[in-house]
């Protein structure tokens, strides 16, 4: 999402497939996978306006004959992007994303949509996918994001948006009490840093991510934000659990405030449960630090650091620790994947570069706010 894009809420190109080959080959693939004589057809696929910028969404029915005569599903396939899109992420690997929703769905109550098929071989449909159950609920918009007012969680009543604000607390409570974490997923460790810790990893992957998104390109502040974080290492960082990863309200869908389906399992890593608390947190930090810039009332008392840590711990009874540290990691690693997506819109012609390379990172004042240490006292701890 681009600055410049807030205004009048366009965003920057998602795909660059065309539907109708997909819906083609698509019914081809259905054809291997289903039982000889089931007949399968595709009679309607479209790619949602709102898809995102790193693994692209498609959303299909699909009809074939079983035992039982006729059968009609209503699916979604999720599809690593094409090279040419110029990716957000440098490796998609969607049978992972597949592997882990598998496990969270049989370990824990947590709604993930039931997942049908993982192809790894990108020949049926041009790249690698998966396909999992279409689950109906309502998702909390980013463009223009929630808060900004005119949607359904801005216009809900108070108790409403707090029983959705514990809610999805509650569901990185359950995912955080996977017993022995590093064994169930420790595939989610394969490919990325040596490092034995699983924080030091994590940043260690962090670090190798900047590289890849900038390229020649350097940003002295996300890379003094490295050199924090280095500084103020934790003396004790806290067990290791799952952490979902890209772990905001905007990947999940809603039925009257409740969860219905956790989604977008691509950030998935092992790490300290923080990690997604603050994450959770900063993600409404940064809609809201937008509305204050565009004059906009928000949802000020929505999703407040004490509130959910307090939440959280009552839940799990876990202390929460380097709170502090792990904003500023949550805000170096949003910070990277912006100025990626800006990348990303320069080179499709929707954004101009910047004289400041710094100013790729949107929310580039909130993070030097947090370097000096006077971020929480000047947005009043919320």
């Amino acid at each position: 999402m681009a600055d410049e894009d807030l205004p009048d809420g366009s965003r920057p190109r998602t795909s660059t497939r065309d539907p109708e080959e997909l819906q083609r080959r698509l019914e081809l693939w259905l054809a291997t996978r289903l039982p000889e004589g089931a007949d399968p057809a595709v009679p309607s696929l479209a790619v949602p306006e709102t898809n995102g910028m790193s693994s692209e969404t498609l959303l299909f029915d699909a009809e074939w004959r079983n035992g039982a005569g006729p059968h009609r599903r209503a699916l979604v396939a999720r599809l690593a992007p094409e090279p040419s899109a110029v990716p957000v992420f440098p490796r998609y690997d969607l049978d992972r994303q597949f592997r882990v929703m598998q496990e969270v769905a049989a370990r824990t109550p947590v709604p993930v949509p039931t997942v049908l098929w993982s192809e790894p071989d990108p020949a049926p449909v041009g790249a690698p996918f998966f396909v999992m159950e279409r689950v109906e609920g309502d998702v909390p918009p980013d463009v223009l994001p929630y808060n900004f007012g005119d949607s359904w969680l801005f216009d809900a009543a108070p108790d409403d948006q707090r029983r959705l604000q514990e809610a999805s607390v509650g569901v990185l409570a359950d995912l955080h009490a996977v017993d022995d974490a590093e064994g169930v997923f420790g595939f989610l460790g394969e490919g990325g840093s040596a490092a034995e810790d699983a924080l030091r990893r994590h940043l260690d992957d962090q670090w190798g991510y900047y590289r890849w998104a900038m390229g020649d390109l350097r940003l002295p502040l996300l890379e003094r934000a490295f050199a924090w974080l280095e500084e103020h290492w934790p003396a004790d960082p806290g067990p290791t659990v799952l952490s979902w990863g890209d772990s905001r309200i905007g990947n999940v869908m809603y039925r009257d405030f409740a969860p219905v389906a956790v989604l977008d399992w691509e950030m998935a890593a092992l790490g300290p449960r923080e990690l997604d608390l603050t994450w959770m947190v900063f993600l409404h930090c940064f809609f809201e630090d937008l509305a204050v810039r565009y004059g906009l009332p928000g949802m000020p008392s929505f999703l407040r650091r004490d509130d959910v840590a307090a939440s959280y711990e009552a839940r799990t009874g876990h202390t929460l620790r380097n709170l502090d540290w792990h904003f500023v990691y949550a805000a170096l690693r949003h910070g990277v994947i912006m100025a990626r997506v800006q990348r990303r819109s320069i080179h499709f012609g929707e954004a101009d570069m910047p004289d400041d390379p710094d100013d790729l990172v949107m929310h580039r004042g909130s993070l030097e706010s947090m370097l000096a240490g006077s971020y929480w006292s000047e947005r009043g701890s919320g």
